[in-house]
């Protein structure tokens, strides 16, 4: 898997055991979604609570999370885990699905197919499995992970609207910052 000058090396990691690593690179992606999104969270007052999140869903639904490496530098990660809809499902399709809940690349890799090979990595670990539905999300902002999921074949389903109030009630105008 050679990129360019750089030699990428993908391992299926356990969040837990790479807690300080996985963490930094969440840190950056929240950033990222605080550029786009002014309501998201900073991640020093949320760390403690979705590491944990993570970490337990990965042990409980037997998640994966791999990791990016140049060299033995940790450049990328990406993290998913099959679950099963409950019985009010709307759409056809049973069985298990795959969500994509997570990731990030470091900005000195970006733009270099990393994200793809980490998304190609889990999305046919997973269809190997016999996973035959992906759902994610993105913020409606986030241009450039919407053009890369069109060409990665997914395609909008849902749009989720949310409504954000003061606490007077009136209106809190959302604040994005499309990219």
């Amino acid at each position: 898997m050679e990129l360019t000058k750089f030699m990428i090396r993908i391992v299926d990691v356990s969040i837990k055991d790479h807690y300080a690593t996985i963490s930094k690179m969440m840190d950056g992606l929240h950033a990222h979604e605080k550029a786009l999104f002014d309501k998201a969270s900073e991640w020093k007052y949320i760390e403690a609570s979705y590491m944990r999140h993570v970490i337990d869903t990965q042990e409980k639904e037997e998640g994966t999370c791999l990791l990016a490496l140049d060299e033995a530098e940790p450049v990328g990660f990406i993290f998913g885990y099959a679950y099963e809809e409950e019985d009010s499902r709307t759409e056809d399709y049973k069985g298990l699905e795959l969500y994509v809940s997570d990731g990030f690349v470091a900005a000195s890799h970006r733009r270099l197919g990393v994200y793809k090979q980490l998304n190609d990595a889990l999305e046919n670990k997973y269809i190997a499995e016999g996973i035959r539905r992906i759902v994610r999300f993105t913020l409606s902002s986030n241009l450039r992970m919407q053009k890369f999921l069109g060409h990665a074949g997914y395609q909008p389903v849902r749009l989720q609207y949310e409504k954000w109030l003061k606490p007077d009630g009136s209106l809190d105008e959302l604040g994005f910052t499309p990219t």
